[in-house]
């Protein structure tokens, strides 16, 4: 039976078993979609990214979740470019998704990832139908409802973002998952990010929790897709005057796997398009066993 290499790397953070774990699959060429999603499945991180061969760009990259396909993951970019670098070297790099052709840039042991353009709409969920969703106090999430409301945030993936006020808040809640599925498909969203300025490092800007229960990811530690929405949701309704050139969103901590994410909202660096970077580190490597495809079924290219 054939053999592909296979790793586990922890992004956005420095440390094995801490940030969020990603699959990389750094020879995907030639695998069907079953195959990957068998991979995914047993390799159980909240994404895999499998590296394959592109047209339009230097590589391109596939994301699984251990029961679907996903058109953009953060996390896993880094992870797989993190391990990548000592084979495509330093600077500038293109990345094709399914969302599009996007850039990477290697600086030393940063991965810095340059997301779509944002999106960003207000909506029409009550902080009521919110709080409830996220077992939470109303008035946790009504404090900095005058200057920053519930939003629709999108570069790349979409991302429903609550802003909260205290820490003890973000820490407390108790999600209903299929409720956060729910409210979170009504709004064409992934899934849901809260946060809130009240954080626990001094040079963190914000804290952070990810809930993706429709990719099967309850709750994601660190994320980079929503980090980048974020980012773009706090430039947009003007949290900052200027925006940072760079903010640093710490998250996982609640899961006991803390990492931080870099953001560059700032339209002045980006043109108006947000950076999200972080450095990841190997935990796991070595070969898993493919399984054998269905001859009826077309092999992806």
């Amino acid at each position: 039976m054939p053999t592909r290499r296979a790793l586990l790397v922890d992004a956005f953070t420095q440390e094995p078993l801490t940030g969020n774990a990603a699959g990389v699959v750094p020879n995907g060429d030639g695998l069907s979609v079953a195959q990957m999603q068998a991979i995914a499945r047993e390799l159980g991180a909240s994404e895999t990214a499998f590296v394959r061969e592109s047209d339009d760009a230097d590589r391109r990259l596939r994301y699984f979740t251990p029961t679907e396909e996903v058109d953009l993951c953060g996390h896993a970019t880094v992870a797989a470019h993190a391990f990548l670098a000592d084979e495509i070297g330093e600077g500038s790099h293109t990345l094709e998704t399914n969302v599009g052709v996007l850039d990477i840039e290697l600086d030393g042991e940063t991965v810095w990832m340059r997301q779509n353009a944002p999106e960003i709409t207000e909506v029409d969920a009550t902080y009521a139908e919110v709080a409830e969703t996220l077992g939470v106090r109303e008035t946790g999430l009504s404090g900095l409802s005058a200057d920053l409301p519930i939003a629709r945030a999108s570069t790349g993936l979409p991302f429903l973002v609550v802003p909260v006020e205290y820490l003890s808040d973000l820490s407390k809640m108790s999600p209903d998952m299929a409720a956060i599925e729910t409210l979170a498909s009504e709004h064409d969203c992934r899934g849901l990010y809260a946060f809130t300025f009240d954080t626990l490092e001094a040079d963190s800007t914000l804290h952070g929790r990810c809930f993706v229960p429709s990719a099967g990811v309850p709750e994601d530690p660190v994320t980079g897709t929503a980090s980048g929405a974020c980012g773009a949701y706090l430039d947009r309704f003007g949290a900052f005057d200027p925006t940072p050139e760079e903010m640093l969103f710490e998250q996982g901590h609640f899961l006991d796997s803390d990492g931080s994410v870099r953001v560059d909202a700032s339209a002045a660096t980006t043109d108006g398009r947000v950076r999200v970077g972080g450095t990841a580190v190997t935990a796991l490597d070595g070969e898993l066993q493919i399984p054998s495809r269905d001859d009826d079924e077309i092999l992806e290219a």
